[in-house]
């Protein structure tokens, strides 16, 4: 989405990306961006939590306005739960199908690239 949200910028849309995964988007380096603690899969809150969303969102969309640097990322608060058992059970998302006995599987962003299989790395080598 960080690529994304640049090419917006760039035609004079504002933008301000949501994002679960703080070193990702950082390594994206979008415009803006409002990182919140859920699990991936979840950024925008809990399924069927209107208020939570509503206040996750309105958090979010007020945090970004107070961004005055190019790729800053401001940590809204918002999380998942007070409880941080949460990302004992998480992987790619709650409920989704992934099941993952590591827990949270949510790694730091590092500058080495990552790629999912041999020829993806050939693919962007090539």
């Amino acid at each position: 989405m960080g690529l994304v949200a640049r090419a917006l910028e760039a035609t004079g849309i504002s933008t301000l990306v949501l994002t679960a995964a703080h070193s990702i988007t950082k390594a994206a380096n979008p415009p803006r961006a409002a990182y919140v603690d859920m699990p991936l899969g979840y950024t925008a809150g809990k399924p069927h939590d209107e208020e939570f969303q509503k206040l996750l969102l309105r958090t979010a969309l007020n945090s970004g306005t107070a961004i005055e640097s190019p790729g800053t990322i401001i940590d809204t608060a918002i999380k998942w739960s007070d409880d941080p058992s949460w990302k004992q059970e998480a992987s790619s998302g709650l409920n989704n199908g992934v099941v993952s006995v590591q827990g949270d599987t949510r790694s730091e962003r590092t500058d080495i690239p990552q790629y999912q299989s041999e020829e993806d790395r050939e693919a962007a080598e090539g």
